[in-house]
């Protein structure tokens, strides 16, 4: 009898895997809350790194279709201070995908998404609960009464995630507040914003907060405000003119990014899990992605979802008749990986909102006594969450 092996959610470390799982004639149901596709914006573009979300493309054999859609100018980067002035500016080899070339998010979906049978997400799936059956595997109940049976069920459900209450009860601590706008058509719309952006990433870093923004493949820009979590009300950021307020005295010519946004703003918490949080294995369920390990937004989350998802696609091909032993290795691996990343990243989350933030920079981008001095020397670490805590 085929092992039934079910993905929550619909985010990129699920699809990876229901894509991986595919290419090794094993089949998987995703099922995914929203209700089509573009049901909503997928946030901003990220960066696949070569050793962990480029990894699992190519796993997945979708390297050359990565390529065609990915944007390498995107990977330039500058990093200012609230008075304009130029601390660090990154910038790419001309065509180059040796680095982290920047792809949207909603195209690597796509890209995902295309490359599995029609039949395998089930759309506005939402789940409520996964209660153990007598016999192993796990009975699913879906918002709507809709229920569905598994063996193996992988809990890919992001921040959020239903299926992680089976297995640890890790809180979620909040670490910054984001707030988020967005500025459609930038080049004929709004030029010179587009021109201070450019084809990449721009921070504007001041004490314990940060101005971000990040040029989309549609020629829209995202803009991030980053600050620390304080217990305010979110209330307090849907206005453009509080966030100005909270913005005073800096070069007028950066907070234009906020006067522009299309919309009013868009606040949220972000959040994350204690790092070096590990559960013990239980038989026929485990978590990738954000429902795992869930990071500060700095350039991590995506990656690391990707790539459980093909360390584990690849333990499960190995061993379909042994789903448990496939999961028990995989966990091992998979929390021995994550801790340095996630501690890295709450100490890069926490260097970013700092008040000597803009110090510590220049000292983190400036080039190693082995490293060039030019001005490509350095890899931005993060893209400071200007992307959705989903994966």
């Amino acid at each position: 009898m085929m092992m039934r092996i079910a993905i929550t959610g619909g985010g990129l470390g699920g699809l990876t895997l229901a894509r991986i799982l595919h290419r090794h004639g094993i089949g998987a149901v995703v099922y995914e809350r929203e209700a089509s596709r573009s049901a909503r914006s997928q946030g901003g573009s990220l960066d696949l790194h070569p050793e962990s979300g480029q990894q699992a493309l190519a796993a997945a054999g979708l390297a050359g279709r990565f390529r065609s859609e990915a944007r390498p100018e995107g990977e330039e980067h500058r990093i200012l201070d609230p008075a304009g002035r130029t601390l660090v500016h990154h910038k790419p080899q001309p065509g180059a995908f040796s680095g982290r070339p920047e792809i949207d998010r909603s195209a690597l979906r796509d890209l995902l998404l295309d490359s599995l049978p029609a039949d395998t997400v089930m759309w506005q799936h939402r789940l409520l609960a996964a209660t153990p059956r007598p016999d192993g595997g796990f009975g699913l109940t879906f918002d709507g009464g809709r229920r569905a049976d598994c063996d193996v069920l992988v809990g890919a459900d992001g921040a959020r995630s239903v299926v992680r209450s089976l297995l640890t009860d890790a809180t979620l601590s909040p670490v910054a507040t984001l707030v988020e706008l967005s500025i459609s058509d930038a080049d004929r719309r709004h030029p010179v914003l587009a021109e201070l952006v450019g084809p990449g990433n721009l921070w504007c870093v001041g004490v314990n907060q940060i101005l971000a923004a990040q040029r989309l493949g549609d020629g829209s820009i995202r803009v991030g405000i980053s600050l620390r979590a304080d217990g305010r009300h979110l209330d307090t950021y849907r206005s453009k003119r509080a966030l100005l307020d909270m913005f005073d005295g800096w070069d007028p010519s950066l907070t234009a990014l906020i006067e522009a946004g299309d919309g009013p703003p868009t606040p949220r918490r972000i959040e994350a899990m204690p790092t070096g949080t590990r559960w013990a294995h239980r038989p026929g369920v485990t978590l990738i992605g954000d429902a795992a390990h869930l990071m500060p937004p700095v350039g991590e989350g995506a990656n690391q979802a990707m790539l459980d998802a093909a360390e584990l696609a690849a333990e499960l091909a190995t061993s379909p008749a042994d789903p448990d032993s496939a999961i028990r290795a995989y966990e091992e691996a998979m929390f021995t990986r994550i801790h340095p990343v996630a501690d890295m990243s709450a100490r890069v989350q926490a260097m970013m909102l700092s008040p000597t933030a803009a110090d510590d920079i220049i000292r983190f981008f400036a080039p190693r006594p082995t490293e060039p001095t030019s001005a490509g020397a350095a890899t931005p670490p993060s893209r400071m969450g200007l992307a959705e805590p989903r994966s």
